[in-house]
């Protein structure tokens, strides 16, 4: 099969998940305790307010009348109404999707600068104490909870030495990054030693292996053997484990992002839970899966690329 075979046949795997996900979101999203509308005016509201209000949101229909609404709605592209900020989903994550994204690509970035060099250290000098200290520093991130790791981060370089601002998001993107830096370290930390131990035992793996004495044999430079032979083999199943852990790291952006007070839709999530805002959580669920979904695909092509029996 070719790369667009490939494309073609992950885009229709991504259809019935979508359709999927929107019922399991659906349902879960009306089992959370509490009503929204209750939620909105309060205990001391009027039996008759708090009808009236469930009528005009359209609660008071069946179960079946509401997914089938919300179905068509789906397929439309229109989420709703937001229930606790009063205006179009679409609009608020449009403006907090970026937000995210940015904070996961600038941790995903800072992961693997940190981990491929410093596994390829561990790699070529395995069970030795430059090896023994890496992975003993990387076990101490791994071990960490992400949002003691952001506290204390926040604390140090924010509160007291003001290197970095203490939330927010900022105006431009250099004010972005620079707003973002501590974030996205905070959710590169574990990342990045899930990325080294794994390229670690991959890297000892293809310098063992016959096609690498074959280069050695032949005269190859060392640099053109570790990058062009053991590098691009070592980083087959790496790109693999990236794009399995992009989840992972947009769960970890909601612990981040309150945390740090940033305007993404993981700290949107959390309060929209609270506010029992069915529209905004069923549409960000559903935006979520396809930013994996897409993650997924972009990984399967990186290692069609790596190694082209993968499309055959």
């Amino acid at each position: 099969m070719n790369r667009a075979g490939v494309i073609a046949a992950r885009l229709f795997q991504i259809a019935p998940t979508f359709l999927a996900i929107g019922v399991v979101v659906f349902v879960l999203a009306r089992l959370l305790p509490g009503d929204p509308v209750s939620a909105m005016l309060g205990d001391r509201a009027s039996d008759e307010a708090v009808t009236r209000l469930r009528q005009q949101m359209g609660f008071d229909r069946s179960i079946w009348t509401q997914f089938l609404i919300f179905a068509e709605s789906m397929l439309k592209g229109d989420f709703g109404t937001s229930i606790a900020f009063r205006v179009p989903v679409t609009s608020i994550i449009v403006e907090r999707l970026p937000v995210t994204l940015m904070l996961t690509g600038l941790a995903t970035l800072f992961a693997l600068l940190m981990a491929v060099p410093l596994a390829f250290v561990a790699a070529l000098n395995a069970n030795r104490w430059p090896d023994y200290l890496i992975r003993s520093v990387f076990q101490v991130g791994l071990s960490s909870p992400v949002f003691y790791v952001g506290l204390v981060l926040l604390t140090v370089f924010a509160a007291w030495l003001r290197i970095f601002p203490v939330g927010g998001y900022g105006d431009g993107l250099l004010d972005n990054l620079w707003h973002l830096f501590l974030p996205a370290v905070t959710l590169a930390l574990s990342f990045s030693a899930v990325i080294m131990r794994n390229l670690r035992a991959s890297i000892l793996d293809v310098l063992n292996s016959e096609f690498v004495d074959f280069a050695r044999a032949k005269g190859l430079p060392r640099r053109v053997i570790l990058v062009r032979h053991v590098l691009r083999n070592a980083l087959i199943s790496t790109v693999t484990l990236v794009g399995l852990h992009v989840g992972s790291l947009l769960g970890g952006a909601v612990i981040t992002e309150s945390v740090f007070a940033v305007p993404g839709v993981g700290r949107l999530m959390v309060d929209s839970i609270f506010a029992r805002d069915y529209p905004v959580i069923q549409a960000l669920t559903l935006i979520l899966a396809v930013v994996v979904s897409i993650a997924f695909l972009i990984s399967d092509l990186l290692q069609m690329w790596l190694d082209p029996r993968v499309a055959r």
